[in-house]
């Protein structure tokens, strides 16, 4: 049986200043992001980016990550506990993010990007998908780090005791589960996909396919919220955000598939 090695989650520290692993793997996350943005730029062409708007994108795409994390967070898990106490909201040094709140807020801030530059909505969001899936590998490895978002009991041979669940059972790491899947197998899916112009809303609608339908097979190993447990059909919270984001995708797939070919991105 195995132990989670508790690692310390401050990564450096400056006096009174420390800087910890999650913040690190959300600065990995955008500079990945403008890593492999320089080389789509580069070598795909056909999407008529330059790096100013890479730039450009990646601001919005910040501001649109934290605020839609954490009041996804607040609305979608917590509402009543920060209703009854609003000024907890800005503290986001406690932990609480959602990624489906996240996803919503950088789909606005996408939205506001692409009218300020005049470009079609899903043309942005189908460059900007394949540069996200290893930021979120890059995030669940911060979960696993604090050995937070522990999975359920199991007796498979790499199941791993989390001291932080106050327990001593054997649980599945779903936070590495989450990385292979939503991580590195859609950054795979989504790469390959889009190294070759497709019809615009295309590459947009793999991401929702792929990522819905990762995070709701990996709920089955992920340990639900203490405070919601299990909801309706005895699925998880994450499972009902994630099922609309796969039937989204089939539909706007197939509309996508049926754009003239010169519709292409």
């Amino acid at each position: 049986m195995l132990v989670h090695p508790q690692f310390d989650p401050v990564a450096v520290q400056f006096g009174p200043v420390a800087i910890h692993w999650y913040g690190l793997m959300y600065l990995v996350a955008f500079v990945q992001i403008l890593l492999l943005g320089r080389w789509c730029i580069k070598h795909r062409p056909w999407t008529g980016w330059d790096a100013k708007m890479l730039d450009d994108v990646l601001f919005y795409g910040v501001i649109g990550t934290i605020l839609g994390g954490r009041l996804g967070y607040v609305l979608f898990y917590k509402p009543a506990e920060y209703l009854a106490n609003p000024l907890d909201i800005l503290k986001v040094w406690e932990g609480g993010m959602s990624f489906h709140g996240g996803f919503l807020g950088v789909i606005l801030a996408l939205a506001l990007f692409a009218r300020r530059h005049q470009l079609r909505w899903l043309a942005v969001t189908d460059f900007i998908a394949p540069l996200v899936p290893l930021g979120l590998a890059a995030g669940r490895l911060g979960n696993f780090i604090n050995g937070e978002l522990w999975g359920r009991a199991t007796d498979l041979p790499w199941g791993m005791v989390f001291p932080q669940a106050q327990d001593a059972i054997a649980r599945h790491p779903s936070q590495l589960y989450q990385l292979a899947g939503e991580g590195l197998a859609l950054f795979a899916i989504l790469w390959l996909y889009s190294r070759k112009p497709r019809p615009v809303g295309a590459v947009s609608a793999v991401f929702l396919i792929g990522y819905g339908g990762f995070r709701f097979l990996a709920e089955f190993a992920r340990e639900p919220d203490a405070f919601l447990g299990l909801l309706g059909l005895g699925l998880s919270m994450g499972q009902w955000l994630s099922l609309p984001m796969v039937v989204i995708g089939v539909v706007m797939l197939r509309w996508a598939q049926r754009q003239p070919a010169s519709a292409r991105t």
